[in-house]
């Protein structure tokens, strides 16, 4: 059978994560979700607002995602 160039489908599943945050990140955060829910006239629970900012993050990071286009093409050349 011939080799597949997709290994496997990497797990989608949420991580939980347990984090300490600045005092001053914390009330930026509260802040930040007082500020949405105004906006959209929905609650937020803060917490949620995490993820997404920090999946934002990296991907606008232009350092990180040349290193990380980079460490994808190794992975894909010797595999």
């Amino acid at each position: 059978m011939p080799k597949l160039r997709i290994s496997g489908v990497p797990s989608d599943r949420p991580v939980r994560v347990t984090a300490e945050l600045p005092a001053a990140v914390h009330r930026d955060l509260l802040a930040y979700a007082e500020a949405l829910a105004h906006e959209t006239g929905q609650a937020i629970d803060p917490l949620k607002l995490i993820a997404p900012m920090l999946g934002r993050f990296m991907a606008t990071d232009r350092g990180f995602t040349k290193l990380r286009r980079l460490s994808q093409a190794r992975d894909m050349s010797v595999g």
